[in-house]
Formats: structure tokens, C-alpha cells, sequence
């Protein structure tokens, strides 16, 4: 193994030129003195032994993954992704984005996180490469590989026992699904605590994401406290879910007939009525309009809306607007060319709202999607920001009462407040529901094993 290293040496005009550095047989046949000699020999041949014991403790292959679904739900994979390399000590080459998804977001790993930072943060922890090396990247493109998507919601033992076996045998495994594939609950405490630091510590979004998020934040601040408002009130969310409360017959129609466009869209026939009343759609601006008002969030307050295209465009956020004039985005905070790299990047338009999103005074999510979950536990990270967790349920069921009449002002306002008293992101324990995973609060919504004491931090 050889290095090469350059340094600059000046030279008698000013000027300085690059050297390399002598190899050990060069600084032997040196004039140095003997003691300064065996201290530079002993330096680089540990050097040596030590980057060989750091490769020889990951021999036993290399995870490649392809991430699916939207940035936040990639984000969490990336985590699960990270701590299941580590726990097979296998080399882990940087994930791969969805570019096929509703979305077809182009967006490379590198065009949305610091790549350079996420690999070299976790050096103590896994071997992380850009891409494959040579001799392993011509086996790969003959096809001496093993493609595969692990189940679901998977224990570390089904990745010890079935998993590992196939990299040992294959040497490079690639995984093509990775949404939701380790479990929420009955992980070691390392795992987790890794998911966590991968989350929190290595996956920064790239500066130029950072710099515009902190240039969109300070904007907002010079106004004072701000309310992101994550909306999820945009075309796709509500073909896909079916739910069209408020819409005319023709948008509904149009609904309709996109979500029969997807056939990656399973649900087809949806009940729009019904599933409201179990509390599964988003809630439309006009049932979150009256929610804020009960919850007396002051008229004057910022309300930064972190979403897509609200679907039905002024009209549908004609009541939002009237109850709270101070109503803004990052269209209307900043100027187009600020934008411009981002058009057609959802997912680099979503980073920006992530970032704003962790930063507000209050946060509320419409609908329990996955960058309602991931900020809600990025936010509990950060100290148990307030954190609005709606009931959709029992909103449906008293916006309702209150706009047919059978229920006043006063009275629609008191249970709004008395239902929502402790869903404002403190500190819970995450539930546990055996055999039922999907039903289990989420890891990353409550990653409760890297929390500080809720006691300390109000005492500090």
C-alpha cells in the first residue's frame, strides 16, 4: 500500500513547488539522524497496519442499496441502512435515490447531502465507499451479484441469519427496497443509538440546501414566531389517498382518474365519506383553519405553509388565508432565481422545508406521512419542540357538528384544546404492538432511546 502526499516547499523567488513525500527507502538513504529515522519508519508502518485492520474487520462483502419512495422516507432507509452495515461488518456503498417514484426526482445522493461528511463522520463506525472498487464493480456488471428486498419491519436476527449468509456467499448484495425494512422496537441499544447519529449528526443536507434554509428562517424570524404548517393538500396525496372532501365533481373526477393512472396505486375504489370519518384523509385548509383558531394561535403569527401545490389553489385556501393573513412559502419569501436549481427536485425543494420545518416555534402536520413522523422525532431530538399531533378522527367528527350548527363556538374550541392538551410532542413512551409493526408508533417519529430526560431539560 503506497501514499501520495504533497507539500508545499518555498523557494528562493517566492514561488513554491509540489514535492512527494519520500517513500521509507528514500528517508533511509536521508542523512537523517538515526532516531528521527526509526520514529518515520514506525509512524507509516503503523500507519499501515492500522488502515489494513480497519478493511480486514469488513471483509465480509459489500451492501449496495436502492432507496424508494419520497426524501424523508429515503432518509429514514439511509439510517436502518447504515446500522445494518455496521452490525454485519460489511462495506456500505453510498445509497442510491429513487428517480422513479410519483415524483421522478433526478436527485443523486450527492445533490441533496454532504456525501463527504456522512462518509467520513461514520469512519469510526462503518466503511463507507462512493462506489464499488474496480474488480468488484466488473463483477457486478457481469451480473455476479444478489438483488434482492429484505422483509419488512425485519429484527436484526433475520439479518444476521439470512442476510449475511447471502453476502458472504455473493460477496455483494444489493437490496432494492429498503422503506421500512428494520424493526421499530426490540433492537439492541447500539443499533438504535446509531440510527440515530446517522439521522441526526451525519445526514446533513448539502451548504447550499443549508445556506437557503437558514437564509428562508431568518426571513421568517425578522417577523417573529412562525407556524409550519406541513399541508398535505396537494394533487397527488389526495388521488392517492381518495379523499376529495370540498372538491367539485370535476376535481374529484380528475382524482379519480389519476390515481387509476398509477398502477403502483393498489387502493382503486375508495370511499372518500368513509375513510374521512376514520380520520385517514389529510385535513383540507378549511377544517385546519378552524383548528388553529381553536387552539388560539394568534391571527397575527406567520403560518409557513410546507408542502407541494395546494390542490384547488386560492379558493381552497381562501378560508386559511382569511383566518390568518400572514399566510407565506418559499415562492413568496424568496426570489425565483433562489429557486431555480431546485424546479422539478422535489426533493431538494422538500430538504428546504425540513430544515424550516425543524426551526419553527410550532409544528403541525395535517396528515401522519413521513415527513410528519420524521420531524416530529427530529424535533423531540432537539428538545421536545412543540409539535402538534392532530386527531383527524375526532376533528372530522366536531368540525362537523360545529358547521351544521349542533355545536357552538365556545363549545367546539374548549374540545379542540382538552383532545390536543398532551399531543404537543413531549416526551411518551413508543407503543409496542407484537406482530403488528405497521400499527407500533414509529421509530423515528419516537426514537425514545436517544432522547435526554425530559426533567433535565426543563430544569436547565
Amino acid at each position: 500500500m503506497g501514499w501520495k502526499a504533497t507539500v508545499g516547499v518555498k523557494m528562493a523567488g517566492g514561488g513554491a513547488e509540489k514535492l512527494r513525500c519520500p517513500s521509507v527507502a528514500a528517508v533511509a538513504r536521508s542523512r537523517m539522524r538515526p532516531w528521527v529515522l526509526r520514529a518515520t519508519t514506525t509512524v507509516l508502518l503503523w500507519t499501515c497496519v492500522m488502515q489494513l485492520t480497519a478493511v480486514g474487520d469488513r471483509n465480509n462483502g459489500y451492501l449496495m442499496v436502492s432507496c424508494n419512495g419520497g426524501l424523508n422516507q429515503m432518509r429514514a432507509a439511509i439510517c436502518d441502512m447504515v446500522a445494518i452495515a455496521r452490525y454485519l461488518n460489511v462495506t456500505l456503498i453510498v445509497p442510491e435515490l429513487d428517480k422513479t417514484s410519483f415524483w421522478n426526482d433526478p436527485s443523486e445522493f450527492q445533490d441533496i447531502f454532504d456525501v463527504e461528511h456522512f462518509i467520513t463522520s461514520l469512519r469510526d463506525e462503518v466503511r463507507i465507499l462512493r462506489e464499488l472498487p474496480p474488480r468488484v464493480k466488473r463483477r457486478v456488471e457481469l451480473g455476479m451479484f444478489h438483488s434482492m428486498p429484505p422483509i419488512s419491519w425485519s429484527g436484526i436476527s433475520y439479518y444476521r441469519n439470512k442476510i449475511l449468509p447471502l453476502i458472504r456467499k455473493h460477496k455483494v448484495l444489493h437490496l432494492n427496497r429498503t422503506d421500512a425494512r428494520l424493526a421499530n422496537n426490540g433492537l439492541p441499544l447500539k443499533v438504535q443509538k446509531l440510527r440515530c447519529r446517522v439521522n441526526y449528526a451525519s445526514l446533513k443536507f448539502t451548504p447550499q440546501i443549508e445556506e437557503l434554509g437558514r437564509r428562508v428562517i431568518r426571513l421568517l424570524r425578522q417577523n417573529g414566531p412562525f407556524l409550519v404548517l406541513h399541508l398535505r393538500y396537494e394533487m397527488d396525496m389526495l388521488a392517492f389517498s381518495g379523499c376529495t372532501e370540498g372538491c367539485t365533481r370535476e376535481e374529484a373526477d380528475e382524482l379519480t382518474r389519476m390515481r387509476y393512472a398509477y398502477p403502483w396505486w393498489k387502493e382503486k375504489v375508495i370511499n372518500s365519506f368513509t375513510k374521512r370519518k376514520d380520520g385517514l384523509c389529510p385535513l383540507t385548509p378549511e377544517e385546519i383553519a378552524l383548528v388553529l383558531r381553536a387552539l388560539d394561535i394568534d391571527r397575527s403569527m406567520q403560518i409557513y405553509i410546507a408542502a407541494g401545490e395546494i390542490y384547488g389553489g386560492k379558493r381552497r385556501m381562501a378560508a386559511l388565508t382569511s383566518a390568518y393573513p400572514n399566510v407565506v412559502r418559499k415562492e413568496t419569501l424568496l426570489e425565483p432565481s433562489d429557486l431555480m436549481f431546485f424546479q422539478n427536485h422535489s426533493s431538494q425543494m422538500a430538504a428546504l422545508d425540513y430544515l424550516v420545518s425543524l426551526e419553527s416555534d410550532i409544528f403541525v402536520p395535517t396528515y401522519d406521512g413521513n415527513m410528519a413522523k420524521v420531524v416530529e422525532g427530529h424535533r423531540r431530538f432537539m428538545g421536545f419542540k412543540k409539535t402538534i399531533l392532530l386527531d383527524r378522527k375526532l376533528i372530522v367528527e366536531l368540525v362537523d357538528q360545529y358547521n351544521s350548527g349542533s355545536m357552538g363556538w365556545d363549545e367546539f374550541s374548549s374540545l379542540i384544546k382538552s383532545v390536543h392538551a398532551n399531543r404537543m410532542g413531549a416526551a411518551s413512551k413508543r407503543t409496542v404492538i407484537l406482530d403488528k409493526p405497521k400499527e407500533e408508533d414509529y421509530f423515528y417519529a419516537n426514537p425514545q432511546e436517544c432522547l435526554r430526560d425530559p426533567n433535565l431539560l426543563r430544569t436547565s
